[in-house]
């Protein structure tokens, strides 16, 4: 690395964005870190982190599908209410059009508590579960991929604009993670790789008598 001048990007102090002082009600931790479902669009999970830029920044809100790792939705907002949330929902269930059942995964955050984000959920027909109160390992994949996604594209880089910031993410996540970023948990191929194996390994075993 010295002889090449290539430097490790470090990560930065640790920013608290997750507010669960509300008295919002709240769903019981039922995935139990279950990380690994057997098919598609059985189990979502979210979370939102901020990215600061010079303009001040934008919130990220996901939404992982943790059978194969792909970004599903995404939203970008400069404040951190209930519609980023829910747009980042509305957008994964567009793109997919999971079946009724689909369990989602989130922090206790009074966003993913508000009544608009549950409301939300239930016209999609899907099951809340929540992280237990204070415990990020919980919500753990959500965890992994900010980090990732930090380090590879925010950490030690300068965003003058939100613009920049946001068209970084999109970079990222559509054209770079989904695509091509090798995940380990997969057997070191990206999401849409994973995808394709499975399904093309679906369609096998249906021809075998």
């Amino acid at each position: 690395m010295r002889d090449n001048s290539i430097h490790a990007r470090h990560q930065r102090r640790y920013q608290v964005t997750t507010d669960s002082r509300h008295g919002l009600p709240v769903a019981d931790n039922r995935l139990a870190r279950n990380f690994t479902p057997t098919a598609l669009n059985q189990v979502w999970a979210s979370d939102i982190p901020y990215l600061w830029t010079e303009e001040g920044g934008l919130d990220l809100a996901i939404v992982l599908d943790l059978f194969n790792r792909d970004i599903v939705g995404w939203s970008l907002k400069p404040q951190m209410t209930a519609d980023i949330v829910t747009d980042a929902l509305i957008m994964a269930w567009f793109r997919k059009r999971p079946a009724a059942g689909l369990m989602h995964h989130s922090d206790r955050g009074s966003q993913y508590a508000s009544h608009a984000f549950q409301e939300t959920l239930k016209a999609y027909g899907m099951a809340c579960v929540m992280s237990r109160k204070a415990n990020c390992w919980d919500n753990a994949p959500t965890e992994r991929w900010f980090n990732r996604f930090k380090n590879e594209r925010v950490h030690g880089v300068r965003y003058a604009t939100n613009a920049e910031i946001k068209a970084a993410a999109f970079e990222y996540i559509a054209v770079f993670y989904n695509r091509k970023r090798q995940h380990s948990t997969l057997g070191y191929t990206s999401p849409v790789q994973f995808l394709g194996n499975w399904i093309s390994k679906q369609k096998q075993e249906k021809l075998v008598p």
